[in-house]
């Protein structure tokens, strides 16, 4: 028997670089999988069959992580389709880079809409579905937790995964009869989305090396932590 088998593991934004990595070693292990993408149709449609091909059940679901009724669309998809849920990793993301002197209210309000209020939103209404030994991982980013020397034009995204942090660390307390509530402020990693914002940037980390981090905490981490932030990072941000 695989280390995951009969578990049922949600990933948000996993058509692409650490989502998409997660996914693979989810199944690898044995776990179901049922996955968000937005755009990336192609991608994702080839993910589940590549998942389904290892023997487990997985399906991805073209859901808007901004939009409050496709949130509670997916929700409601996946609930009729896997019934129960182990771990959720809310790993869909938005990245702008703008200085704060040219930041609009619309760069915070889409920022804000994806990176917090989607997540809240799917967060909220999974929970009473998530077994009380399940695990809720949330990824922040380390600029939410000491900003960010490097890279300037991240005020809306580091504030957003500030937020991320501590609505976390509440979780945590409101729900102290589980499932458990982590979050890890990830650094740097080499995926697309920082590329698009950063073009002369390179992260040390590639995706698949941070999926497998993140697969163990998602496992074993409930059993030592509950409400903790954790800095993942050999660089800030």
């Amino acid at each position: 028997m695989k280390l995951l088998q009969g578990k049922t593991a949600i990933i948000t934004g996993a058509s692409r670089g650490i989502g998409k990595g997660i996914a693979e070693i989810f199944a690898k292990n044995g776990a179901n999988i049922a996955f968000t993408y937005s755009s990336s149709v192609e991608s994702a449609m080839a993910l589940e069959k590549e998942l389904n091909g290892m023997g487990v059940k997985a399906k991805g679901y073209q859901s808007d992580a901004s939009d409050f009724n496709e949130a509670q669309a997916f929700v409601d998809a996946v609930l009729v389709d896997f019934e129960t849920v182990d771990i959720l990793i809310n790993n869909a993301g938005y990245l702008s880079n703008e200085l704060f002197s040219k930041t609009s209210y619309e760069s915070f309000k889409d920022t804000f809409d994806v990176n917090v209020f989607g997540l809240a939103e799917i967060t909220r209404s999974l929970i009473p579905y998530i077994n009380k030994t399940g695990h809720v991982v949330n990824i922040s980013s380390i600029g939410g937790v000491n900003g960010s020397k490097k890279f300037p034009g991240l005020s809306v995204y580091s504030s957003s995964k500030a937020a991320v942090i501590a609505l976390t660390e509440v979780l945590a307390e409101e729900y102290s009869d589980g499932p458990s509530f982590n979050v890890l402020a990830l650094g740097a990693v080499q995926t697309k989305m920082l590329k698009e914002a950063f073009p002369d940037y390179n992260a040390e980390t590639n995706p698949n090396e941070m999926a497998k981090y993140i697969i163990d905490f998602a496992v074993n981490g409930s059993k030592l932590f509950n409400g903790k932030l954790i800095s993942v990072s050999n660089s800030n941000p």
